[in-house]
């Protein structure tokens, strides 16, 4: 209220015809929907026909239960606090060599990733998500196409993911993954031969690390045998929108940062992939000594 009142006080030296110009101007962010970045559409992509407060349903009974479900979903995480690192007694944690993060074994595990491709910036790519065989499996597949829509804007095109959902805790609280106790990455894959980029996705301290991108390539032989891959955390690299960064750092691996996980493909031929996924664990292993793999050097280093 004091702020309008200040820019009601700085427009009135002007007409009275653009003071409505100044308020708009300056509070239309706030006012319209609640959103303060761009409200750029890329062509073709169809606007917003509600606010997302009209969205929202107001009813007293389901606000009762809403409150009643994250209370008890805050009790039991404050239970697992309470008993050690990640719901575990510290001892056995210290002692922890392996941990399975992600298995796909229902429906509900599946709903657990969410898959997106080009399509979201005019592209032709199409991907899928499923059971596998027994439902022992996660099979991604779908068919890559490399055609730039002609939007005038786009250069490349030509890409498939899966990314994780990141975790909500009670209240709608970001929940963060604390790795810190292990120093690789375990999958048990079975591909088509085609290469892979892991990925994993922190929430960024500053507003410019919004596109930090930590990843590391993932080879499938193909074939009908399954294949055991182990990815070291130490040779992840750092990219910011696709180009790697001069300063590189290792990965935080402790619960203030680590997001999501994904999976893209993007190898520039076109044609149909799968992937499927048996389950996604983390490694301590003790004969890996590499704390980096890459050169972190002082860019301001002094004559």
């Amino acid at each position: 209220m004091a702020l309008a009142v200040m820019l009601l006080n700085g427009a009135s030296f002007h007409s009275g015809c653009c003071r409505h110009k100044v308020l708009f101007s300056s509070l239309g962010p706030l006012l319209s929907n609640s959103k303060l970045y761009s409200s750029y559409r890329r062509p073709g992509a169809e606007p917003e026909k509600k606010l997302s407060w009209q969205n929202a349903d107001f009813s007293f009974k389901k606000s009762i239960d809403y409150l009643k479900t994250q209370l008890s979903l805050l009790k039991k995480e404050t239970q697992d606090y309470l008993k050690g690192p990640g719901g575990n007694p510290l001892s056995q944690h210290l002692l922890e060599q392996t941990r399975v993060l992600w298995q796909f074994r229902s429906q509900e595990d599946l709903n657990k990733w969410v898959i997106s491709s080009d399509v979201e910036i005019g592209g032709k790519s199409k991907v899928y998500i499923k059971l596998g065989r027994n439902n022992q499996a996660a099979l991604l597949y779908g068919t890559l196409n490399t055609e730039v829509p002609r939007d005038g804007e786009t250069k490349y095109s030509g890409y498939c993911s899966m990314r994780s959902r990141p975790e909500v805790g009670s209240f709608n609280r970001k929940k963060y993954y604390d790795w810190s106790n292990f120093n690789s990455l375990y999958l048990r894959v079975r591909g088509d031969g085609r290469p892979w980029m892991v990925n994993i996705y922190t929430d960024p301290y500053f507003s410019h690390q919004k596109d930090d991108l930590y990843s590391y390539f993932m080879f499938t032989r193909g074939g009908p045998y399954w294949e055991e891959i182990t990815i070291p955390f130490s040779k992840f690299f750092l990219s910011s929108r696709g180009r790697v960064q001069d300063n590189q750092h290792p990965v935080w691996l402790d619960k203030a940062s680590l997001l999501t996980l994904g999976f893209t493909i993007g190898d520039k031929v076109d044609g149909p992939f799968q992937l499927e996924i048996d389950f996604i664990g983390l490694l301590n292993d003790r004969a890996h000594k590499e704390k980096f793999a890459y050169e972190a050097y002082d860019k301001n280093t002094p004559v």
